[in-house]
């Protein structure tokens, strides 16, 4: 494709997303590539590569265009985002072309617009602090409670591309064994400081073509999401539930820890997800997992009261640690949207409890770096449920700076994961 192509394509899919708010960026990413499977792979990751690098700059590139008069369209925001990236003026309006493969000729006020960002850099003094921070106003100071002073620190490393993050099924292999195997077909994969089953490529690349992924030796994990799973201790013979298994990415790696001894239940609501799961689970050659599709009133979870060694309890979230992977959803979600998942997830954390055993273990999780998702959540839990107290999780799984730890919450600036919180609660053995 003619970099004009590329940019009317980067327009198209901006437009799609923008029609759709409520839906995933990256889901119709997906859908629109697949509609278009001429368009290569070179051509897919630069037209990825720059609307994603629009949606990091969304509220700024937003604010630039609104100060010369005109509406944050697709076109110009793509427009924005490739001149504060350095394209000449005359280059990017030779790439606004007519034609069928074409976004259409910049309009005069189009060019004056984009002609006044030139050697203006993206950010401003000017800028209101949330739009410079790239967040929406009501979410603003539930992050400063949450990260006080490194409030800017955290949020710039929330801004930058995620690496991508592999877990070693150490069923099948040994990490140096992938590494050596990923090597021999180009990909250079580093040891990870905190999961001991983690690897990591510092760019995304097409993984799921290799060798080593397909025949089950490698998923790919955030090692936040790898450290959440080892936080819960699972081990060989014990009865394990991942309540809000979604397709599984946890069960995969409880289930390798318990070597394919015991037994995992993964529960979701989505039976989507659910069945997405199961080729996940051959691959990996993970045989002690049973599935179960949550409905309205099923008995099945009053059936097996208090008969779960480990609860895993990864809640739906905000999804506000995510950002670096899904910056679409700094401005997709609503303060509606958080004050129900609030309820929500106490309502879930309640029923997967009666299902811990007593002297079992209940972790709850979550992928958000607010305060009334995690550290409340577990505080107004304890507080109506007195048999049940926070405990160090002491897994050997665990890096032994976090094993004594009964609470983690994990950032991109302070570990270099994704955001994730995680809390370990025992349920207290009755006295005789």
């Amino acid at each position: 494709m003619t970099p004009t192509a590329r940019l009317a394509a980067g327009i198209d899919l901006l437009a799609a997303m923008k029609a759709a708010p409520r839906k995933p960026a990256d889901a119709i990413a997906n859908n629109f590539f697949r509609e278009r499977r001429y368009v290569g792979g070179g051509d897919r990751r630069a037209i990825s590569s720059l609307v994603w690098d629009v949606m990091r700059g969304w509220r700024r590139l937003t604010w630039w265009i609104e100060q010369q008069g005109l509406k944050a369209t697709p076109r110009m925001l793509a427009g924005a985002r490739l001149v504060f990236d350095g394209t000449p003026i005359t280059n990017l309006a030779a790439m606004y072309a007519e034609g069928r493969f074409a976004a259409g000729a910049l309009i005069g006020r189009e060019h004056a617009a984009l002609s006044a960002m030139v050697g203006k850099t993206l950010d401003d003094p000017a800028m209101p602090r949330a739009v410079r921070l790239e967040v929406p106003d009501w979410l603003l100071p539930r992050l400063e409670e949450t990260f006080g002073d490194s409030l800017e620190e955290e949020l710039q490393a929330m801004s930058t591309p995620a690496p991508l993050d592999l877990r070693v099924n150490i069923l099948r292999a040994t990490r140096p064994e992938v590494q050596s195997a990923l090597a021999r077909e180009g990909f250079h994969a580093e040891n990870m400081s905190l999961s001991p089953w983690g690897l990591r490529l510092e760019e995304r690349l097409p993984i799921m073509g290799t060798v080593p992924f397909k025949d089950g030796r490698v998923e790919i994990q955030d090692e936040g999401s790898q450290l959440v799973a080892a936080m819960t201790g699972a081990g060989p013979n014990m009865r394990v539930l991942d309540y809000c298994a979604g397709a599984g990415g946890k069960t995969l790696a409880m289930a390798m820890m318990m070597e394919n001894r015991g037994h995992v239940v993964a529960c979701d609501v989505s039976e989507p997800r659910l069945e997405g799961a199961v080729k996940r689970l051959r691959r990996a050659g993970v045989h002690n997992v049973e599935r179960h599709l949550l409905s309205t009133g099923d008995k099945w979870a009053k059936r097996r009261a208090g008969s779960f060694d480990r609860v895993l309890v990864d809640a739906p979230c905000s999804g506000t640690g995510t950002w670096r992977r899904n910056p679409d959803a700094r401005v997709r979600t609503t303060q509606i949207d958080l004050e129900e998942l609030l309820v929500k997830q106490a309502v879930i954390l309640a029923t997967a409890a009666a299902l811990v055993r007593p002297g079992g273990r209940l972790i709850y999780a979550t992928c958000s770096l607010l305060k009334a998702e995690n550290a409340d959540q577990v505080s107004r839990f304890l507080a109506e449920h007195p048999d049940f107290r926070l405990v160090a999780s002491e897994s050997d799984a665990m890096p032994a700076a976090l094993r004594q730890e009964s609470m983690i919450s994990l950032t991109p600036a302070r570990h270099g994961t994704d955001g994730f919180f995680a809390a370990v609660m025992e349920r207290i053995v009755p006295e005789a």
